[in-house]
């Protein structure tokens, strides 16, 4: 998955490859070959052969910012993933037309949180497709009505499958 952090205005190119719990980490060109436990929600310790750190992330539901905590020092950072960015670029010129959701990756549709029919804003939450063990939220590219959910839940998904359509 390839990501981009902003910490304090330092803007990083992040990409991570997760398999169980191995995780390959490239932020800005220094590879990392870690060890992944998240023992309590919102706690990850990470570790390789030269020891562990904890880090605890204090999520902000609203935004893509997060608060992270190491050894006591507190990082703002920003995580956007260009993935989504490009979804909602998309539909940006068809503010009046229609938008779909489509599933970035193959994976599997674990939780469906819209219904055929409802209003929704830009930014809700609208299905969580799982891929590589990580739970991704799409959420709606626009303010609009969910017109059709192609999707169901437990089922399998593959990249550039139509999943919901908003109108």
């Amino acid at each position: 998955m390839k990501l981009k952090a902003d910490i304090a205005g330092d803007k990083l190119d992040v990409e991570i490859v997760r398999n169980g719990d191995r995780v390959t980490a490239s932020v800005d060109g220094r590879e990392y070959d870690l060890t992944l436990t998240t023992p309590e929600p919102d706690l990850i310790s990470l570790w390789d052969d030269k020891g562990s750190t904890e880090f605890f992330v204090d999520t902000d539901k609203q935004s893509r910012a997060k608060k992270v905590y190491v050894n006591g020092r507190q990082f703002d950072i920003d995580i956007i993933d260009p993935r989504n960015s490009r979804i909602a670029s998309s539909a940006e010129g068809s503010a009046d037309g229609t938008a779909e959701i489509k599933s970035a990756m193959p994976g599997k549709i674990v939780r469906i949180l819209v219904e055929t029919g409802s209003e929704i804003a830009k930014g809700d939450g609208v299905i969580v497709v799982e891929a590589m063990k990580m739970q991704n939220e799409l959420k709606a590219p626009k303010d609009g009505i969910v017109r059709e959910i192609r999707a169901v839940e437990g089922s399998a998904v593959n990249a550039g499958d139509i999943l919901v359509v908003i109108e």
